[in-house]
């Protein structure tokens, strides 16, 4: 019945997000994007920024042919060590994997561009402002990529004011106990703002863009030197689109639904940022 239910709503988002019925037929016709190797796919990312050239469009698109990805989690790498898993992947995604392929696929016209787009979105540049995949480089951490990577920009003060948001401060990479929670040589102290589970409602999700990032604060985490437990997509301000764990894979829910359950919010507030294309 639950996949019954999540196939009408793909089917209603897809005819919306197209615009015309030929669109929706092709974005529906093609095959499933964890079984494509790199040559099809980039003949179908051709194809998508044909059939949509507006960014944020082609953006959800992209997003929603993803729903139905297989769940894994840590399996974006540099491809060498320590962490020689793929820079850019189909076949599965995590949280985060979900939200950043989605932005490198969306403005690329074939394998090779998405893969240059990932590592331009997904690494910092070195001193000499050169972008080169390593570990250490990789934006790590969501709260250090919405607060200063230019290609997910949180915009919470854009929509409540000050007095009805919350603030996390942290020492990102740090925990209770002063030891670092990865090996990066790296810290951060942090001062963010969030809007909290008491003003998260429809009213609020309608003033969102057509795409952006969700980030989920969960605050007994602050003690490991993190911010977020999660992040996903929320579109038309009414759907996350989110690699889930316990679903084994991408999905699209209602937001409200999934935020808050019977038993209360599954978090302590979330951040919203905007998807920025690159120059």
């Amino acid at each position: 019945m639950i996949k019954k239910l999540l196939l009408i709503v793909l089917s209603i988002t897809f005819m919306t997000l197209a615009g015309c019925r030929n669109d929706w037929e092709w974005l529906a016709s093609q095959p499933k994007p964890w079984r494509l190797a790199e040559d099809k796919a980039s003949e179908i990312l051709a194809e998508f920024q044909q059939r949509f050239p507006d960014f944020e469009k082609r953006l959800k698109a992209i997003a929603l042919w993803r729903v139905g990805t297989p769940y894994e989690i840590f399996k974006l790498g540099e491809e060498i060590e320590p962490d020689p898993d793929p820079i850019i992947r189909l076949d599965v995604s995590d949280c985060t994997g979900h939200v950043l392929t989605s932005l490198a696929l969306a403005q690329s016209a074939n394998w090779a561009e998405a893969r240059a787009n990932m590592i331009e979105i997904h690494y910092k540049a070195d001193r000499d402002g050169h972008k080169k995949p390593t570990y250490r480089s990789r934006w790590h951490y969501t709260a250090d990529r919405v607060t200063a990577n230019p290609y997910t920009v949180s915009f919470v003060e854009d929509l409540l004011p000050d007095n009805r948001l919350a603030t996390a401060e942290i020492i990102l990479n740090i925990k209770e106990d002063g030891e670092e929670f990865l090996d990066l040589d790296w810290q951060r102290p942090i001062k963010l703002k969030y809007i909290p589970s008491d003003q998260i409602n429809r009213e609020l999700l309608a003033q969102l863009p057509e795409v952006c990032v969700v980030s989920f604060v969960r605050e007994q985490y602050y003690m490991l030197g993190i911010i977020f437990a999660h992040e996903g997509m929320i579109i038309d301000g009414k759907s996350l689109v989110h690699a889930s764990q316990s679903a084994g894979e991408t999905v699209i829910l209602d937001f409200i639904d999934y935020y808050f359950p019977p038993e209360g919010p599954l978090f302590d507030g979330i951040v919203v940022s905007r998807f920025v294309p690159l120059k």
